[in-house]
């Protein structure tokens, strides 16, 4: 064997242990190649369920939201219905209290109409009177403003008449023309009075 073909049987032979030495780096990059696309395969898989989760949760928080608006618009209805109801029906109590005098008023014109007893007729009014003022004093908290014979307060009571009277020291109601009244003792309406005043 010449020297040529030694040299190239050395290189047939250093050529397959090049080859067995090349494949397993080969190899071992393809497996670092792999390894990182499945952990970037992974990472990705997580964040999409990340992002399922985060999508789930604002859909069911949204949801939740427009169920708190439908109640919230539900309640102010209903307290803006509530609140008509109580306006519109706010008297019914004192309307039922009197019912009563009502009938008796009732029963005293059928009275009048039937018989020529004037007294009975008196009878009944006055009574009905006394009774509807007991129930709104009771009931209700109407007290009446005495104002005869009481020295003028302009709070309670309203001067439509006044005149001189020498025999006065202060300026007193002489006459009450129209009763007054207090409601849990607020003046509702003044009485009206006739004023005597002294001659100063």
């Amino acid at each position: 064997m010449d020297k040529k073909q030694e040299k190239k049987q050395s290189k047939k032979d250093e050529n397959p242990e090049v080859k067995k030495d090349e494949n397993p780096d080969v190899t071992q990059d393809e497996a670092v190649t792999l390894s990182e696309v499945e952990q970037k395969e992974l990472e990705i898989a997580l964040l999409k369920e990340q992002v399922e989760t985060a999508q789930a949760e604002a859909s069911e928080m949204k949801n939740q939201m427009l169920r708190n608006r439908a109640d919230l618009e539900n309640t102010r209805k209903r307290l803006i219905r509530d609140k008509e109801d109580a306006v519109k029906y706010a008297n019914s109590s004192l309307i039922k209290d009197l019912l009563e005098p009502l009938d008796d008023f009732s029963r005293a014109l059928e009275a009048a109409e039937s018989t020529e007893d004037y007294k009975k007729v008196h009878d009944g009014v006055v009574m009905a009177n006394s009774q509807i003022f007991g129930i709104l004093e009771r009931n209700w908290g109407l007290e009446r403003i005495e104002a005869l014979e009481k020295e003028f307060n302009p709070e309670e009571h309203e001067a439509c008449m006044v005149v001189t009277d020498d025999s006065l020291e202060h300026e007193m109601v002489l006459e009450e023309f129209s009763a007054g009244y207090k409601l849990h003792g607020r003046v509702l309406r003044p009485t009206k009075v006739k004023v005597g005043k002294p001659n100063i």
